[in-house]
């Protein structure tokens, strides 16, 4: 039964039909596991732990960083350095004092998923990468729960629910394979505006108390899109692809380890021939005034306008191939870009041209600025 303090903590929710006493308790005996605690899952998790969901599990290896601050709610400059777990729990704690949180201060993977994932009702997936979103699609489908997922880029958010075992697709029969490496910018490349995570994760909430209450419909069979320049949702059908290799007709995926899910979530490019300098070589020998080789900075304008190393010549990526008549064949070449990924798919293209003498910067301007 509710207590006197729940009775008057949840007495808005006790208004609505929908919810009532029954609900809240069904809300109060629910449990949802949130993978990450990041732009998604910092508001994901403050209204699930306000609504009074019993038991939040939480997982993230990260510590808090100062550029996780402009959307990352749970966390605060008192607490950068520290273990974004150790932020959470304090800020949901909190929030409702009420709520059980267990953490998991590890990286979600094949190894560990499934005995993570198996004692939740519902899985919440605040990842920013490829592979863990594979592997929580995976991880939800083997165990038969739904999977509540999430994502966004720069403007621009989407939402929907996974959840094959009552109807619908899953997130394979949206994106059958992994985009290459390097091909889709990270928020760490592109950006994001720190109140759009603060939108998509609300939604992600907003499903997981109607699956616990059992009331309405979750967008199985559609994904919801934001586009926050237009102030526009879109509602897309996404139906259940027949040849997915998880849930179609002739599946070919039988665990959750598969080279989606055991793939470097960095989503960097990994190519041992490639030539590397770490960000800090490079700035010792331009302390040095040793450079002797042509430094290009493939980052857009706009980045760098905020930033950039007086010594470099600004080529942004997309332009590359046209400058690239313009560059010497016989001199060193080192690029960078923000955080390594633009700059080495600049270098494979240099390098497929002829170029012999190219080196990337790991790390980037990031690495760089921390020097």
């Amino acid at each position: 039964m509710l207590t006197s303090e729940e009775t008057a903590r949840y007495s808005r929710h006790l208004l609505i039909p929908e919810i009532g006493e029954a609900g809240q308790l069904r809300l109060k005996n629910a449990s949802v596991l949130l993978i990450g605690t990041g732009g998604l899952g910092s508001p994901a998790a403050l209204y699930l732990a306000a609504a009074g969901v019993g038991r939040l599990g939480l997982v993230d290896p990260d510590t808090v960083d100062l550029s996780n601050l402009q959307r990352q709610l749970l966390h605060s400059d008192s607490t950068i350095g520290k273990p974004k777990l150790d932020s959470a729990a304090a800020r949901l704690h909190e929030t409702n004092p009420h709520i059980t949180l267990e953490l998991h201060p590890v990286r979600f993977t094949p190894e560990n998923a499934i005995k993570i994932a198996k004692n939740y009702d519902i899985i919440l997936d605040g990842s920013d990468n490829f592979p863990t979103r594979f592997l929580a699609n995976d991880t939800a489908f083997f165990l038969k729960k739904p999977l509540i997922y999430g994502a966004i880029h720069r403007f621009d958010g989407q939402m929907t629910v996974f959840a094959p075992h009552i109807g619908g697709p899953c997130y394979r029969c949206l994106l059958p394979e992994t985009p290459a490496p390097g091909a889709v910018p990270s928020c760490n490349e592109a950006g994001v505006l720190g109140v759009l995570p603060g939108i998509i994760g609300s939604l992600q909430a907003m499903e997981a108390i109607k699956l616990i209450l059992g009331s309405g419909e979750p967008p199985l069979g559609k994904i919801l899109t934001y586009d926050a320049l237009r102030t526009s949702f879109r509602s897309l059908k996404l139906p259940h692809d027949p040849a997915c290799r998880l849930c179609g007709d002739n599946p070919t995926i039988i665990s959750v380890t598969n080279p989606e899910t055991s793939a470097d979530p960095s989503c960097e490019i990994h190519d041992p021939t490639m030539q590397t300098i770490t960000a800090a070589e490079l700035k010792a020998r331009l302390d040095a005034d040793d450079l002797n080789a042509i430094l290009i900075d493939v980052r857009d304008q706009e980045e760098w306008d905020v930033v950039h190393i007086p010594q470099a010549k600004l080529v942004p990526l997309q332009t590359i191939p046209t400058y690239a008549p313009n560059l010497p064949k016989d001199t060193h070449i080192i690029i960078h870009c923000k955080a390594g990924m633009r700059s080495a798919k600049a270098c494979e293209y240099l390098t497929s041209l002829g170029f012999e003498n190219i080196t990337n910067v790991t790390g980037g301007m990031d690495a760089f600025q921390k020097l």
